[in-house]
């Protein structure tokens, strides 16, 4: 009797306690709506986590931290909260807000599979929610595309780095071809010198011989110039001849005097002479 007494006792003590948490927690929750309303976020933030912390298995507290994370920009640590709060929830309501709420800060993360999963869990617990409904399918879509970018970046790089063996394949055997060539390409070279080399000495003893026999022509031309008589150069037709020439300015000379003499012998006689020529 004494041992169901201190039972009966303890947990009536424990229940007392649990309701005087629930109390202060409910009293959190009231404080933290009124900092809401008056926009100071950081003492609902507090009002909040003392909530939870009296009353851990209390849904509204943690669903309503969630969404003001979520409010704020802040989808991580919003995620955390609507998780537990979808978790511990005992209506199918709560959870779906949760669940829904929670898809919502996935796709602001752009975690589209968790998202899509999160959705699942939403439509779960309401099936006829068309919203949740939308999302999921958008979700569906973004992961679908995401999934596609994914595999074309890796066919990209599969191609590049084919294509870049490929090329590294091609300059090897460009450089082993290139290797063998210059070689060929140094003996030809080496047989085309010896070749020109010949070539030229056969030309210069050439140029030789005809310089020497060019020299011999000249000298027997100059033999033979100096044997032959050296011609008299004769008057075109139509020129004069020197004699000609010789006749004709004496001829010259004998007018000019007879004319010098006629003025001197007019100016003796004071008769006027006309300098001026009649043309």
């Amino acid at each position: 009797m004494l041992l169901l007494i201190i039972f009966f006792g303890f947990q009536a003590g424990a229940q007392e306690n649990n309701k005087k948490d629930q109390r202060e927690a409910k009293m959190y929750l009231q404080e933290a709506e009124d900092a809401l309303s008056e926009n100071d976020f950081a003492a609902a933030e507090a009002a909040y986590r003392k909530a939870i912390a009296k009353d851990p298995d209390n849904p509204t507290a943690k669903y309503n931290l969630g969404n003001l994370y979520y409010n704020k920009e802040k989808p991580s640590e919003a995620g955390e909260r609507l998780n537990q709060a979808g978790e511990i929830a005992d209506s199918k309501e709560t959870k779906h807000k949760a669940f829904h709420n929670l898809g919502n800060s996935f796709m602001r993360q752009e975690k589209y599979k968790e998202a899509v999963e999160a959705y699942k869990d939403a439509l779960r617990n309401n099936p006829n929610d068309e919203e949740t409904r939308y999302n999921l399918a958008l979700a569906k879509k973004m992961l679908e595309e995401e999934q596609q970018q994914q595999e074309d970046q890796d066919d990209g790089e599969g191609g590049d780095n084919q294509e870049q063996e490929q090329e590294e394949n091609q300059e090897q055997q460009e450089d082993q071809e290139n290797q063998g060539g210059d070689g060929e390409n140094e003996q030809e070279s080496d047989d085309e010198g010896e070749q020109e080399e010949k070539k030229d000495e056969g030309e210069k003893q050439e140029d030789e011989n005809k310089g020497e026999g060019d020299q011999e022509q000249k000298q027997d031309e100059e033999g033979d110039q100096k044997e032959q008589p050296q011609p008299q150069p004769q008057p075109q037709q139509g020129q004069l001849s020197p004699e000609q020439i010789k006749s004709l300015l004496e001829a010259m000379n004998n007018e000019e005097r007879k004319v010098q003499d006629k003025i001197n012998a007019e100016k003796a006689k004071g008769a006027k002479v006309k300098t001026d020529k009649d043309w």
